[in-house]
């Protein structure tokens, strides 16, 4: 469950003489733009550290599919010397940009939006004491709403005894309950099934707790964002073109034997298959379900477009809910883009 703040919290705050202080940079688009070749650029050329903002490369062991490529943050020294002459000077013969909430879970666990904050602002954190910038690079649009927006999540234990008694109750009996409970209630989504209406409760029933107020008082205070956010998109023609390729190199890169191994080593198909996309349609391939690789190629490639599209969509929403987001040139060249993220972050 999800609390926004639709005050100012984490968004960019007046500095002097109406002036912004930043102090991260965010990067985010669809799939198949190359955010990470480009956020890499800026954090070397800022004097900065990487944090993902990915749903799936948190986890360790999904790395063809969910595209971590990390041979992206190792820059050779003659690019860093155009970037930072400072950093190159210091480098050897090619520097490694730092990056964090890259396989930082294991997957038989589900690790959810209240692990990625907590995980976030201690990455954040531990960047900003080492005098690095933040640069914020992923289109996981939940990871990134919910610290653009400063979201107030809670873990919320489970509660066996509640839920038992909510359960010999009927739907209009919970909707009444939750209604009276939460009067200024404006999520409706809570009342689309039983299971729904019974988790709202929980979490209302925990958050006017006693072991709520202890953990909140307890939890230590989040730092301040002040981001500027960037966004980097190509035209959506071009979009399904590089997913294509994309998914060509991946399939013969070894993206099958990936989800083989994964099944080997105990992920059950279920598994595999809520992690979407890449994992859904390789195991549903693997367990003969799709007939073949002509097949598998054509399927995933078409999901993968409509996914980019979600993101879009996303991201727009996200400005509707005041997100200031700086679209950058769509261009295919990669230092096109940069130049002008450059000129937004040091203007």
């Amino acid at each position: 469950m999800t609390f926004p703040h639709d005050e100012a919290d984490g968004l960019p705050q007046p500095g002097p003489r109406g002036s912004v202080r930043r102090n991260c940079i965010f990067l985010l688009g669809p799939t198949a733009v190359g955010k990470t070749a480009l956020g890499v650029r800026l954090a070397a050329a800022l004097d900065g550290e990487i944090l993902s903002a990915d749903s799936r490369q948190v986890y360790k062991g999904l790395d063809i599919g969910s595209g971590k490529d990390l041979a992206d943050y190792d820059l050779p020294r003659e690019l860093v010397a155009r970037l930072n002459p400072p950093l190159a000077a210091r480098c050897g013969e090619a520097y490694h940009v730092p990056y964090h909430l890259i396989d930082v879970a294991e997957l038989p666990r589900e690790y959810n939006l209240f692990d990625f904050q907590e995980d976030f602002y201690r990455a954040f954190a531990a960047v900003t004491a080492r005098g690095k910038l933040p640069v914020v690079v992923g289109g996981t649009g939940m990871y990134l709403d919910c610290i653009l927006r400063n979201y107030d999540l809670l873990p919320v234990p489970e509660n066996p005894a509640l839920r038992a008694e909510l359960e010999r109750k009927s739907y209009d009996e919970l909707k009444a309950m939750l209604i009276a409970e939460k009067p200024d209630l404006h999520n409706t989504t809570d009342f689309a099934d039983k299971a729904r209406i019974i988790h709202a409760l929980e979490i209302n029933r925990y958050r006017l707790s006693p072991e709520c107020a202890a953990y909140q008082a307890a939890r230590p205070p989040r730092p301040r964002l002040y981001p500027l956010v960037l966004g980097t998109t190509l035209p959506r023609a071009l979009v399904r073109e590089r997913i294509a390729v994309r998914l060509r190199e991946r399939l013969d890169g070894g993206l099958i034997a990936e989800v083989e191994r994964l099944h080997a080593d105990g992920a059950t198909w279920q598994r595999l298959e809520q992690l979407g996309l890449e994992y859904r349609f390789v195991s549903e391939y693997l367990q003969g379900r799709i007939a073949d690789k002509d097949e598998l190629f054509t399927r995933l490639s078409l999901a993968i477009g409509q996914f980019a599209k979600r993101q879009e969509t996303w991201f727009r929403g996200m400005e509707r809910k005041g997100i200031a987001i700086r679209w950058l040139p769509e261009s295919m060249d990669v230092e096109t883009r940069f130049a002008a993220a450059l000129r937004l972050c040091t203007a």
